[in-house]
């Protein structure tokens, strides 16, 4: 097929490409220039911020329009197959097989969502590709349908694979129930065990076999227990000479390598002394908080993900660092509570690493009003989206209205890191002191 563009007759992209164009849109160019055009959208970014700013009569204090200094971009130290975590969905295929295993082009709302293999992705590596294309065989065997949607019945969901550079592969099957009893769940988890232990899919090698029964889109291990059907409960990460355990729902940085270069400059833009205490929040298995460990005299790490508090206390006893404490429930529950009667007399530093979601505002504000923390630093993977408005609400002059009285926070510093080569983000650490 062939449709005019720009006056041309162009060929119509092939499903590959429009999958590499929504996943992956920077592929085609050289990795510098995928750089550059990075180091660009994160100035504009900054330029926004200083705008915002300005509208609270704040002006910017840096050439260009900038809010802070912006330092050049780091570099990924790895450019393809970089990912430790892929998540691949079940639906209909280009050619129409509802059982295809990929990812998605199209959109629910459109109703043109179509399930395009990701062999040919860069950044996905060929360990997760191989899992997938193992999954889809043992799928495309079974008698029970692929669940597409929800109220239409069928059974198999998304798959999660998760690797590690010490060679350990997990993956977790998504399950819906739909009026299945146990003794036919029990066939399919025994189906499914044999088919990755002996049969076709002994090829994956797999450390840890999860399988999830699941009536919702998303499921904590809370709302339905990830069960094992094989191999080890974790697997291992090494980070910064620190060995990690990962559980099915932990959170980890989807780039091992770039997050260790992350890490490491975030531990020099804490200028910690030995005194400090430093305040993890968003912690996930405590891979910020253990490697500046021996840098502070304690380390308090937040996190929602039962699970994941379990691996940050496993982490810190394995490693033998006893100068950590981590707690587990939603930050903004936790965490007023923890500032609200803090009287330590040591210098108190933060580190906030949110989801794309960004902090709340309960977070945001127990942060300003806990005069101890004069050094912050804000991890974010979408500085452009929900945490724009952290930003504005630790800058903003004091409002008693909303019981916000701490003193203000200023953007001192920015610098990019390419966690997602060939993609459009970055993670930005903002430095924020008062």
């Amino acid at each position: 097929k062939k449709k005019a563009r720009g006056g041309c007759n162009l060929p119509e992209p092939s499903w590959e490409e429009r999958l590499a164009n929504a996943v992956t849109p920077l592929w085609r160019l050289p990795y510098q220039e995928q750089l550059q055009v990075k180091y660009e959208n994160q100035r504009k970014i900054l330029q926004t911020l200083a705008s915002r700013l300005e509208e609270l009569g704040i002006d910017a204090q840096e050439p260009g329009g900038l809010c802070c200094p912006l330092q050049p971009l780091v570099p990924s130290p790895i450019i393809n197959g970089y990912r430790n975590k892929s998540t691949f969905s079940v639906n209909r295929g280009p050619d129409g097989n509802p059982k295809t295993v990929g990812l998605y082009v199209g959109t629910g709302k459109a109703r043109n969502i179509v399930c395009v293999k990701a062999d040919h992705l860069e950044n996905i590596p060929p360990k997760h590709k191989q899992v997938a294309q193992c999954y889809e065989e043992f799928i495309c065997r079974s008698p029970l349908d692929s669940c597409i949607l929800f109220r239409a019945g069928g059974h198999w969901r998304e798959l999660v694979v998760r690797t590690t550079s010490r060679g350990h592969t997990m993956a977790i099957i998504t399950f819906h129930p739909q009026e299945l009893g146990q003794e036919a769940l029990a066939t399919q988890k025994a189906l499914l065990k044999e088919f990755f232990t002996c049969g076709p899919g002994a090829v994956c090698a797999l450390t840890s076999l999860y399988f999830q029964e699941s009536t919702m889109t998303r499921c904590s291990h809370e709302q339905s227990p990830f069960q094992l059907l094989h191999g080890e409960p974790h697997i291992f990460e090494e980070l910064r000479g620190l060995k990690f355990r990962v559980s099915p729902d932990a959170f980890f940085q989807v780039n091992t390598a770039g997050a260790e270069v992350l890490y490491q400059t975030v531990g020099k833009l804490c200028q910690t002394t030995g005194d400090a205490v430093l305040l993890d929040i968003c912690c996930g298995t405590g891979a910020i908080g253990l490697s500046l460990a021996h840098q502070v005299s304690k380390v308090i790490g937040v996190e929602v993900v039962e699970k994941a508090v379990e691996d940050a206390k496993w982490n810190a006893a394995f490693n033998g660092i006893s100068n950590c404490e981590f707690h587990g429930g939603k930050a903004e529950a936790v965490l007023p509570q923890l500032l609200a009667s803090w009287e330590d007399a040591r210098p108190l530093v933060a580190v906030v690493n949110p989801s794309r979601a960004g902090l709340h505002y309960r977070v945001v504000r127990a942060i300003r009003n806990c005069r101890s923390i004069r050094r912050l630093l804000y991890i974010s993977c979408k500085p452009e989206g929900e945490a724009m408005r952290n930003f504005l609400e630790l800058c903003c002059p004091p409002d008693p209205r909303k019981k916000l009285t701490g003193e203000p926070f200023a953007p001192v510093l920015a610098i990019p890191f390419d966690l997602f080569p060939h993609t459009v983000h970055c993670e930005l650490v903002l430095l924020f002191t008062r």
